[in-house]
């Protein structure tokens, strides 16, 4: 049994806050929050000791693992804090509002040896871990194009991020997993509509390493909720649809067995075949804090750590810069 703790219960909080009470390994000790209400809401609905201070819970409590839910500005020095409390730490993504407070973690925790593991949940949807595993059994054959849609409409609880900071990580995460690729350079243009400090409509093109094209689009202009996900290869295409968990490949009818053939080259691709497959619906939080309680005790195969999340980081500041600057940025593949 794992003691753990959360810190901010403001919307995604009180989801990690719920799931933890769910998991048998897991031991819900404390929350941490600075609103006296909500702290109250938890505390009796969950039957366990609130606090308004990080610093008086991690003394007291001496919680093993804690989610640091706080918003982004605040991620480098709650984290650390909790790292230097001896804990292993589950920090929402963005890891970090710097790359210099992203590295500034990952070498903490790495001389603590605790884990520090990032919320990138959608490496926990059972569509997107069932992808990579045919991708992985080369079933679309040499990856083309990967393209992604994150519409919706504004959501009250950001307050601190544009559009591309707060929806990008996810995608820009997912591409990198996928592909097995870096990125090369990147463009992208983004628009102002509902406020003049933050953007809310982004378009993006990400060139990868392996000569794979990255197309993303993000809003917070679109009024119903869309969360899609298309790979196109040699032998057709998946589609993922994040919100149901379903997974489909629409084969290219002009495959001709296991080979890009000649004559396939010469005629195209065609509409064949399209498969749904059978998948066990699961909640990615649930899976995401049960490997992270997995982690704390003692199996360090991490599937996020915090490299993945600081090149997600740095994928999405440079976005920012292209869409500010209007050019195409370069990106370092040793991030």
């Amino acid at each position: 049994m794992t003691r753990v703790a959360v810190i901010g219960v403001g919307s995604m909080g009180r989801n990690h806050v719920r799931v933890y009470t769910e998991i048998p390994d897991a031991e819900l000790v404390a929350v941490v929050d600075a609103n006296p209400e909500v702290l109250q809401q938890i505390g009796r609905r969950y039957r366990v000791p609130v606090y308004s201070d990080a610093c008086e819970m991690l003394e007291k409590e001496r919680p093993e693992a804690v989610s640091v839910v706080v918003p982004t500005i605040e991620h480098f020095r709650v984290a650390k804090q909790v790292l230097e409390a001896g804990c292993h730490v589950l920090v929402e993504k963005p890891i970090a509002a710097t790359l210099e407070d992203a590295e500034k973690l990952i070498l903490t925790a790495d001389k603590l040896n605790r884990v520090l593991m990032v919320g990138h949940i959608e490496r926990f949807n059972p569509a997107i871990i069932e992808l990579k595993r045919r991708l992985v059994a080369g079933e679309l054959g040499q990856i083309f194009q990967i393209y992604a849609r994150r519409l919706g409409p504004f959501p009250t609880r950001i307050s601190d991020v544009g559009v591309v900071m707060d929806l990008a990580p996810h995608d820009l995460d997912i591409m990198r997993y996928l592909t097995g690729s870096e990125v090369i350079n990147i463009y992208a243009r983004t628009k102002h509509k509902l406020s003049s400090k933050q953007d809310d409509l982004f378009v993006g093109i990400i060139n990868f390493q392996d000569d794979i094209l990255g197309l993303l689009e993000i809003n917070w202009l679109t009024p119903t909720k869309i969360r899609e996900l298309y790979v196109t290869g040699m032998y057709g295409m998946f589609r993922v649809n994040y919100l149901t968990q379903d997974l489909y490949f629409y084969e290219n009818a002009e495959r001709n067995g296991s080979n890009w053939t000649a004559l396939s080259l010469l005629r195209g691709v065609s509409e064949g075949e399209v498969k749904q497959f059978a998948i066990h619906k699961k909640e990615p939080l649930r899976g995401e804090l049960e490997a992270f309680i997995a982690c704390a005790q003692g199996n360090r195969a991490q599937l996020v750590n915090g490299k993945d999340a600081k090149a997600a980081l740095s994928l999405s500041m440079g976005l920012i810069e292209s869409a500010t600057t209007g050019q195409v940025r370069n990106m370092d593949l040793q991030i």
